[in-house]
């Protein structure tokens, strides 16, 4: 009696086998590897081998090398090449946060250096994508607007430059949404304990004012006109006229900046209805 190990299955489980316990060598050994180099004295080395584990897209073994070499090399010519590099340990990682620290330490450490522009223009990039939904408190955006505001006024003609200010636009715009959304909210209240159609008009207005270029703009305006018609039809009479009047110029005014406007059909029948009222 004899086995084969021609055994399909055996063959199978195996090579599983072999390549768990190379997989377990593997990791073992780099762990060893790895903290032989903490172990190390020598700076200068730990520096060097964060520098090749960063090329090994090893971001959390190297950035934790490179946060022992900002101790040791305060003030030494390595020291901001390893806050540049620190920082886009941090960046790879997705901790943008710190990233963005990194980055702003660098520029203003090292604002003569070749890399400064690109860091600068990072710090921005970073706090750009920690900002939020735009249902949530936008603090962090403004921050990362202010960033990017700060990179277009020392590079205004740069490589990143054009790409900062859509950024900037584009973040415009999520400011845009939430008072937009916070509008239409008002709107949906309605007369529910107060005149909410009054602050529904005067949130989208402020927010076209402030952001005039906003892509919401038009969503904004109609908004602004459904407001001021309901609030004359759900008003007390002596207050009903001089609402439709005021609803009337609103519309006026909307066709005259969106002739051509996707909310058209709507702003012609609550004009229709202002205007019946007037007349009557």
């Amino acid at each position: 009696m004899y086995f084969c190990t021609h055994n399909p299955q055996y063959m199978s489980k195996h090579v599983v086998n072999i390549m768990i316990f190379s997989l377990l060598v593997l990791v073992l050994t780099s762990c060893t590897g790895y903290n032989r180099i903490l172990r190390s004295a020598d700076h200068n080395y730990k520096y060097e081998m964060a520098k090749s584990l960063f090329v090994e897209g090893r971001y959390t073994a190297a950035s934790s090398l490179l946060e022992e070499s900002l101790v040791m090399y305060n003030g030494k010519a390595n020291a901001g090449q390893a806050v540049f590099l620190l920082a886009n340990c941090y960046y790879n990682m997705g901790d943008y946060v710190s990233a963005a620290h990194y980055f702003k330490n660098y520029y203003r450490s090292f604002p003569n250096e070749k890399q400064a522009e690109y860091a600068m223009f990072m710090a921005g990039m970073s706090l750009y994508l920690d900002t939020p939904d735009p249902r949530l408190d936008q603090s962090s955006t403004r921050t990362a607007i202010a960033e990017f505001q700060s990179f277009l006024d020392y590079f205004p003609y740069g490589e990143h430059a054009t790409q900062a200010s859509n950024l900037i636009y584009e973040m415009y715009d999520r400011l845009v949404e939430k008072e937009y959304r916070s509008a239409q909210l008002y709107y949906n209240l309605g007369n529910y304990m107060g005149n909410n159609y009054q602050s529904s008009i005067q949130v989208a207005r402020n927010a076209i004012i402030e952001y005039p270029y906003t892509r919401y703009k038009e969503d904004l305006s109609i908004l602004i006109l459904k407001a001021q018609y309901k609030m004359a039809q759900e008003s007390v009479v002596e207050k009903k006229l001089d609402r439709y009047r005021a609803t009337i110029d609103e519309y006026y005014a909307f066709m005259n900046e969106y002739p051509d406007s996707k909310y058209k059909d709507e702003a012609e029948r609550i004009f229709k209805n202002a205007t019946k009222y007037v007349n009557n």
